[in-house]
């Protein structure tokens, strides 16, 4: 009888470390915005919002997050930057007719940025201030 629970635990830890290697690492940056903002034809009003990618890049899809509710997905491209973000961060551009467009989420106490792939972003070059709030 002992055998058997020992081998059930040991299967049961087995099948719990295997499906957190499986699930991969998951990414989180806690965004906070007082302007309105634009992602993917998303508009973003003042809040608290959470970013999340899985894995390591270089291109990774982001989930933008309120709460428990998916606002926008969209693709990035995962970059390292050559000196460490202070804070999680965010960069915008101007958009059409004087939106402002999420171009930029910077990875607080890393030195990743996840570049947003949209079209205003294709678009124009962004400058070496990436204007992060």
């Amino acid at each position: 009888m002992k055998t058997w629970r020992l081998s059930v635990a040991l299967f049961g830890a087995t099948v719990l470390c295997g499906s957190v290697v499986l699930a991969g690492e998951v990414n989180k940056v806690n965004l906070t915005t007082d302007q309105t903002i634009n992602v993917e034809g998303k508009t973003l009003n003042p809040g608290n919002y959470k970013a999340e990618w899985a894995g390591t890049g270089p291109n990774v899809q982001v989930t933008l997050k309120q709460g428990k509710n998916t606002i926008a997905t969209f693709p990035a491209h995962l970059q390292e930057q050559q000196n460490k973000n202070n804070a999680d961060a965010y960069g915008i551009m101007p958009g059409p007719n004087g939106t402002r467009e999420l171009s930029a989420i910077y990875v607080g106490g890393k030195r990743d940025v996840l570049q947003i792939q949209n079209s205003a972003a294709n678009e124009q070059q962004q400058s070496s201030n990436p204007g992060a709030k």
